[in-house]
C-alpha cells in the first residue's frame, strides 16, 4: 500500500476503508475483515452510531491499534464548544479508544454558522491528546478561508463527495493550494449506475481490471484518497488492488470528461444541505 503524508506529519494509506451502514455484529464482522484484509485507515462517524461496532471490531482483529488510522467525525448538533468537547469524549467512551488519529467536522452548515466554534473545539481536544490530527467534511472554500481567517489553522484533510460523475476539480485544486488532502466518500458514486458506465466498462476491460478498480485508481491519480465500503472478502481485497497499474493521461481525462455540474448523488450541496 502507497501512502500520503498529510501536512502534519500523519502518514495515511492511498486507499481506506468506508464503515456506513455497518452495524452491530454484523458490521464488527465485517469491518474485522476489512482489516484482516490490510485496511489500516477506518472512517466512521459519531451520526453512524457505530463506533462501537468499530472499536469492538479493533479489539477482534489482532492488530495493533498504533499501526491503525480510525476516524470519527462530529455531528452539527453537538458544534457548541463545550458540548463538542463533551461529544468528543463520548465518541472516545463508545469506540473504547483513548484518541482518534483523526476527527473531522461532518457538515459546514452554514445557516447555523457555528462550524468555527466547533473547530476551535477540535483545535482544543488536540491540544488535550484527545485527537492526533483534525479536519474537516464537505468544506467549500468560502468555509475553509473562515476556518483560516479566524483561527489561523486550517484543516489536514477535506472529505467530500467525489467520484466519476462529479469530479470536485475546483475544490480539489484549492485544497491542494492549502496542502489539504481531499478524501472521497461515495468514490464509486451510485455504484449500481457507475459500474453500468459504457465508457468506464471499456476502460476496465482495458487494464484488465473492474470497473471499481478503475474508479478508485482514477482517484488515487487525482491526488485524492477514496474511502469505499465493501462488505465481502473479495471485494474488500480488490478495492485494495490498485498499484500494478498506471492509467494513461488521456483515459484520465476521459473518465474526467463525465463529470456533471449537477453530479452529486443527493443534491448535497454544503453551501446549503445541513445536516445534525
Amino acid at each position: 500500500m502507497e501512502n500520503y503524508v498529510l501536512s502534519d506529519g500523519l502518514r495515511l494509506p492511498k486507499v481506506g476503508f468506508g464503515t456506513y451502514l455497518l452495524n452491530g455484529a454484523q458490521g464488527v464482522n465485517t469491518i474485522v475483515s476489512g482489516i484482516q484484509t490490510g485496511y489500516r485507515l477506518l472512517d466512521s462517524a459519531f451520526n453512524y452510531e457505530n463506533e462501537g461496532a468499530l472499536g469492538r471490531a479493533v479489539k477482534r482483529a489482532g492488530v495493533n491499534r498504533s499501526d491503525l488510522i480510525i476516524t470519527s467525525k462530529l455531528p452539527g448538533r453537538h458544534y457548541g464548544f463545550q458540548d463538542a468537547i463533551s461529544t468528543i469524549q463520548e465518541s472516545l467512551y463508545r469506540a473504547g479508544l483513548d484518541y482518534y488519529d483523526l476527527y473531522l467536522l461532518h457538515w459546514p452548515n452554514p445557516k447555523r454558522g457555528q462550524y468555527v466554534e466547533a473547530w476551535q473545539a477540535l483545535i482544543q481536544a488536540q491540544k488535550f491528546g484527545l485527537i492526533r490530527s483534525i479536519g474537516v467534511c464537505n468544506f467549500l472554500p468560502e468555509h475553509l478561508d473562515k476556518l483560516e481567517k479566524e483561527t489561523g489553522v486550517m484543516p489536514v484533510i477535506n472529505q467530500i463527495e467525489l467520484h466519476p460523475y462529479f469530479n470536485q476539480q475546483a475544490q480539489r485544486d484549492y485544497d491542494a493550494k492549502h496542502n489539504i488532502l481531499t478524501e472521497d466518500w461515495s468514490p464509486l458514486g451510485r455504484a449500481s449506475q457507475m459500474l453500468k458506465n459504457d465508457t468506464l466498462i471499456k476502460l476496465a476491460a482495458k487494464y484488465n481490471k473492474n470497473v471499481g478498480q478503475l474508479i478508485l485508481r482514477w482517484e488515487v491519480q487525482l491526488g485524492t484518497l477514496p474511502i469505499p465500503k465493501a462488505s465481502s472478502p473479495t471485494r474488500q481485497a480488490g478495492n485494495m488492488d490498485l498499484f500494478d497499474f498506471v492509467i494513461s493521461d488521456g483515459d484520465m481525462a476521459m473518465i474526467n470528461s463525465l463529470t456533471k455540474p449537477n453530479g452529486r448523488n443527493n443534491d448535497q450541496d454544503p453551501a446549503e444541505y445541513e445536516e445534525f
